[in-house]
């Protein structure tokens, strides 16, 4: 007696959700994106840290306010990246750049 189940009755779980090449790479580009995110804030909080702690030390206050000053730099680079990627993927999935007037 054999317990193997017929093929046919195999199915295998997709954990991705998904069969497209382009909505994997969408989805792990924006993961990597909201984890660079969280990564500003944490620095934000760095930066605040260093310059209220710093107790009155020159050199100490701007090592936090550069701190504070990359970490927003490096947001406004991940929201026009966000926003670029965006309009990519959502190009290559629909096909064209922009909608056409219609």
């Amino acid at each position: 007696m054999a317990f193997a189940a017929d093929p046919a009755e195999k199915k295998l779980f997709n954990p991705l959700g998904t069969t497209s090449i382009q909505a994997v790479i969408a989805r792990l580009i924006k993961a990597l994106l909201g984890l660079s995110g969280s990564i500003a804030l944490l620095m934000f909080v760095w930066g605040g840290f260093l310059w209220l702690s710093s107790r009155g030390e020159t050199k100490q206050i701007e090592k936090g306010k550069e701190t504070i000053k990359w970490a927003t730099f490096g947001l406004v680079i991940i929201f026009t990246a966000y926003i670029l990627v965006g309009a990519i993927i959502g190009a290559l999935i629909k096909g064209t750049a922009v909608e056409a007037p219609s």
